[in-house]
């Protein structure tokens, strides 16, 4: 007998915990709530539109869930206030947009959970509007009929608030542990990012724990599972309320979160430095397809020359045939020279647009950044001139993409016959350049591609509504001429 009464008469410091979770209930629903909110707005204001990973375009969707879920767990502290002092009739339009805010939260989750396992198997396509379907079935049914044919207002309310959980929270959150699993395995560990795998993982974890904790644990109602596994049971069990847990839950959610978010910025500096390298390593080659023009090939040129005027002075039949056989060897090797400075030359077209559209596709798939692109027919121009103008667009793509964060970079290229010049205008709509912006490598080599063309270079910025970069170039000394 006292072994059973020891189980059910619980000791003197679990019932004080108990009771002092009960005095500060709202504080708990105020701190858990604050969780949730600072979770998404975090999320929204760090997210990056412009990326190539899943992950940044269904991140809105879990700042939706974390922004909503925050705002309906302080109106239960609210709500608290209201059944006590407020009339039944705006009780129930307070309950009914505390359930909305529920409901919505959990479809916004499980929204990004769906955003992140596309694209769905073809058999699985009508799972995009799952979440949209679940909740209009909530709307309709235990929110909508339930309050219509119900006559209990308290009643109506446990019931809406079980069906949301069960039929939104659990599975939203299910999917969504299983959408950033996914992510984090096909996406993120190519990358190399192994800390920011490791805390998409602990995020995908604590989401299946809110599955539990936020779509199993519900109100206590008299039909299985709710009559076993609720809210009061769970409190009885572990003494302190589900709030506290749901709280510490969305915690882990949120750190791991907000710092996983450092990927969108490991992402664009690593992509970024590719468009550096390739800039870097197109300028090598232009410097040595022009050392091999203006030096190897001259020389070796030159050496051809006297052998054939040897030939010619040569009276030895056996000299003439070694000579001959030698100006054989040199010509193989001009040709052999010619051919590998075309493979080096890494703009042979000698027309700019199509180089132009190749380039800025190029930046568009690496950065993700949202590029314009309007070309007007240019003149052929020779290959050295289309290669310094490319590079002087690249360049400065480069550094809009890197410094401007600019949500739209324009790129013009104008042609006026008149004048017989060429406009290349770079605009970005970002925060602009600094009063005394250092002239570092990247402007440097900007001004010396212009000097090169014969044309000059033009920086027009304003602070907090971006730069524009503007090359004009005359034609005249650069479009095509033909070798002789």
């Amino acid at each position: 007998m006292r072994g059973t009464r020891q189980w059910y008469n619980r000791p003197m410091w679990v019932e004080a915990v108990h009771r002092w979770f009960e005095v500060n209930r709202p504080l708990v629903l105020f701190v858990s709530g604050q969780v949730f909110f600072v979770m998404g707005m975090a999320i929204l204001l760090q997210t990056r539109r412009y990326s190539r990973l899943a992950l940044a375009r269904g991140m809105p969707w879990l700042a939706a869930f974390g922004i909503l879920h925050g705002l309906y767990q302080w109106g239960s502290l609210f709500g608290r206030w209201h059944q006590a002092h407020g009339p039944e009739s705006v009780n129930t339009i307070f309950d009914a947009l505390q359930l909305l805010l529920l409901a919505a939260s959990f479809a916004a989750l499980f929204q990004f959970g769906v955003r992140l396992l596309q694209p769905l198997p073809a058999k699985f396509r009508w799972g995009g509007a799952l979440p949209l379907v679940l909740l209009l079935v909530w709307l309709v049914g235990p929110f909508y009929l339930g309050l219509a044919l119900g006559s209990d207002v308290h009643q109506w309310r446990t019931s809406a608030e079980i069906w949301a959980r069960y039929g939104l929270g659990f599975p939203g959150a299910v999917v969504a542990a299983m959408g950033l699993r996914r992510q984090a395995k096909l996406r993120l560990l190519p990358l190399e990012f192994p800390s920011i795998y490791n805390l998409l993982r602990v995020a995908g974890v604590a989401l299946l724990g809110y599955a539990v904790l936020g779509g199993l644990v519900v109100p206590k109602a008299s039909f299985w599972p709710a009559s076993v596994l609720n809210a009061q049971a769970f409190e009885r069990m572990f003494v302190a309320p589900v709030e506290v847990f749901q709280g510490a839950d969305g915690l882990v959610l949120a750190i791991a979160v907000i710092l996983g978010l450092d990927v969108f910025e490991f992402e664009t500096q690593r992509l970024i430095e590719r468009m550096e390298q390739a800039q870097v390593v197109a300028i090598e080659r232009e410097r040595i397809a022009r050392d091999l023009h203006d030096g190897a090939i001259q020389r070796v040129y030159a050496a051809g020359l006297l052998a054939q005027s040897l030939q010619r002075q040569a009276k030895d039949p056996a000299m003439q045939e070694g000579l001959a056989h030698l100006m054989e060897g040199i010509n193989a090797a001009i040709a052999e020279l010619r051919r590998f400075l075309s493979e080096l030359r890494e703009q042979e077209t000698l027309y700019l647009g199509p180089a132009l559209e190749s380039l800025v596709e190029e930046a568009r798939r690496i950065s993700g950044t949202e590029i314009y692109l309007e070309v007007d027919e240019v003149p052929p121009m020779s290959p050295e001139a289309t290669a310094h103008v490319i590079s002087f667009a690249r360049e400065a793509l480069s550094n809009a993409i890197r410094h401007a964060r600019s949500p739209l970079i324009e790129v013009r290229l104008s042609y006026v016959p008149a004048r017989r010049r060429m406009r290349l205008e770079v605009k970005d709509h970002g925060v602009g350049l600094p009063e005394d912006p250092d002239m570092g490598y990247g402007l440097r080599n900007m001004r010396d591609r212009a000097r090169l063309l014969g044309g000059t270079l033009s920086l027009v910025s304003e602070h907090g509504k971006g730069t524009r970069a503007v090359l004009d170039v005359p034609l005249d000394n650069i479009v095509r001429k033909e070798r002789g």
